[in-house]
């Protein structure tokens, strides 16, 4: 990889915070609320949520680029396509795995991000309706919630 495709994944890694942040905010606790209201509300027994068909819209999103790259129309495709599927392995780590302890792993994770991480999801999950909602990002977590 040359530096301009190694420096459009971090930057794409990067950008996909802003979209996450955008996409919840006004996608999932908006116009898709129907989505994403089993994930607030645990009123079910499936393991599975409606709220999971997020990470598909963002996986096709991926392997658009991927193919863009594939087929020689965007030389950076799979740089962007690349940081897409990175941040949704992070994301699909620290919020699902991490905070949601949909698999028992990291349980131990004590340092002051993950308490802030998990402090700000707390936040967010505090309000069960689509409204009044805050912290809806994931990786970049606001100082206060950096507390001891």
């Amino acid at each position: 990889m040359t530096a301009i495709q190694i420096l459009v994944f971090f930057l794409t890694f990067c950008l996909m915070e802003f979209m996450a942040w955008f996409s919840h905010k006004y996608i999932m606790h908006g116009f898709l609320w129907h989505l994403h209201a089993d994930h607030h509300h645990k009123d079910h027994d499936s393991w599975f949520e409606r709220n999971d068909a997020f990470f598909i819209f963002y996986a096709v999103v991926s392997i658009i680029f991927f193919l863009l790259w594939q087929y020689d129309v965007l030389s950076v495709g799979l740089s962007i396509g690349l940081g897409i599927f990175a941040y949704g392995c992070t994301y699909f780590l620290v919020h699902d795995i991490f905070i949601h302890q949909r698999f028992k792993m990291f349980r131990n994770a004590n340092n002051r991000y993950a308490k802030a991480v998990r402090r700000a999801h707390k936040m967010h999950h505090k309000h069960l309706g689509k409204e009044h909602g805050e912290c809806f990002g994931m990786l970049w977590v606001p100082l206060k919630y950096f507390k001891n």
